[in-house]
């Protein structure tokens, strides 16, 4: 009997140590319901994110259309400028072929002046050399200066006592430059000491 009563204060204790765990557990799942937002709070996140995503993805679609379009822009600028970059030289050398025209007109007629051909073929030549000048050519004509190997092509060497050795002495076919860059070298002749200079060396 005594027994019985010294079991029952332990059983109290334990159901009571029960109540106070289970008690806490509903505390903290209410605290955590309560942290967490609603199921309508959620499908707005949603319906925010999913509104921003399509508002990203129509400004990717439009970044790429105007890329797009750019890129075939400028493609098209490019093939324009590779086929009409002489338009400005072309038009430039029209007013030089209306005079060639003219002068082989006029050197058709048996009772042509001469002189006057003469005149209008170098009137047509002066023509021609602003028009190249305009587009940044100019003529190598190196008579009288020393042979320059990256400007001038040696054709023949003459013996002269004349003029110093490597002189150019006549120019066969005048070379020209583009904006400094040698479109076609200069043909020339060039000197070279005489036998009698070097005997005098010797």
């Amino acid at each position: 009997m005594e027994k019985d009563q010294s079991d029952q204060p332990t059983e109290t204790n334990d159901e009571l140590e029960a109540e106070a765990v289970e008690a806490s557990t509903e505390e903290d799942t209410d605290e955590v319901q309560s942290e967490q937002p609603a199921h309508g709070e959620l499908t707005k996140l949603l319906e925010d994110a999913r509104s921003k995503a399509d508002d990203h993805w129509d400004q990717l679609m439009r970044t790429r259309a105007e890329l797009d379009n750019l890129r075939k822009r400028n493609q098209r600028d490019l093939e324009n400028a590779h086929k009409f970059a002489l338009e400005k030289f072309s038009q430039e050398l029209l007013q030089v072929w209306d005079s060639l025209e003219l002068g082989h007109q006029a050197a058709q007629d048996e009772q042509a002046d001469v002189e006057k051909l003469r005149e209008g073929t170098e009137l047509t030549l002066k023509l021609l050399t602003d028009v190249m000048q305009k587009s940044g050519v100019e003529q190598v004509d190196p008579e009288g200066e020393l042979f320059n190997p990256e400007y001038h092509q040696a054709m023949s060497m003459q013996e002269r006592e004349d003029v110093a050795p490597n002189t150019v002495v006549a120019v066969v076919q005048k070379g020209y430059l583009l904006n400094g860059r040698l479109l076609r070298p200069a043909m020339v002749m060039v000197s070279k000491a005489g036998a009698s200079t070097i005997d005098e060396k010797a």
